[in-house]
């Protein structure tokens, strides 16, 4: 298939091949998920597989980890975001579990059960003020959230070999002091936020910003 380039220049057209990728990650923020079993253990997991809609978080994962186990259970969580100085903490959780024993499927690419998966990494937890997961002290930012709805993709039986979409609702933001915009009370400042992002399984970093967007011409206090 050929597409034009946008270029005012550009003369030649642009070739683009099929190709069949395993996976569509593309790029997402990376997330330190903290959630809760019945008996008030804490599993904390690295996932990149999140998006927001107004204060409404949508975490996608795979019914075989405790992760998703314990949303079921409980519904509460807390979504953690580490900016990109902590990606050595959150590769710490690589292939880590809190299930136990570890899945077959898992095991054979090199999955292990770990109790304890902050000391694991260095980091340190408290609990939430609206709920009982943990959030982690070194994150910039904390969401408190339970889930509101969850369901697996179209055709998939729940269990462990299905994937499963949580709605969770957020109850409470924490943010570091120091990613704030200066002179506001509920704003943050991106040119401070520095998150990190996955792109196809590997860590990014933002760069500066490239534009300045004419959507930012709109007050945030609009999408409340």
């Amino acid at each position: 298939m050929l597409a034009t380039g946008a270029g005012p220049d550009r003369e030649q057209p642009v070739q683009h091949t099929q190709i069949d990728p395993a996976i569509l990650y593309f790029g997402t923020p990376v997330v330190l998920l903290s959630t809760i079993d019945a008996e008030g253990v804490t599993n904390t997991a690295p996932m990149s597989s999140v998006f927001w809609l107004g204060h409404t978080a949508v975490l996608g994962m795979g019914g075989r980890s405790q992760t998703a186990r314990n949303l079921l259970e409980t519904g509460e969580c807390v979504i953690n975001l580490p900016s990109a100085p902590l990606v050595s903490a959150v590769d710490a959780l690589a292939l880590t579990t809190g299930r136990d024993p570890v899945p077959v499927g898992k095991e054979r690419v090199g999955y292990r059960h770990v109790p304890d998966k902050l000391a694991a990494a260095g980091l340190h937890g408290r609990p939430g003020d609206t709920v009982r997961a943990e959030r982690i002290d070194e994150c910039p930012v904390h969401l408190e959230a339970r889930v509101v709805d969850a369901h697996t993709l179209a055709g998939q039986e729940p269990g462990d070999d299905a994937t499963f979409l949580f709605e969770a609702a957020v109850s409470r933001v924490h943010v570091h002091d120091d990613i704030r915009a200066a002179g506001t009370t509920n704003r943050i400042d991106p040119d401070r936020w520095r998150p990190l992002i996955m792109a196809f399984q590997r860590f990014y970093g933002l760069a500066g910003e490239l534009l300045p967007s004419r959507l930012a011409t709109i007050d945030e206090e609009w999408y409340r």
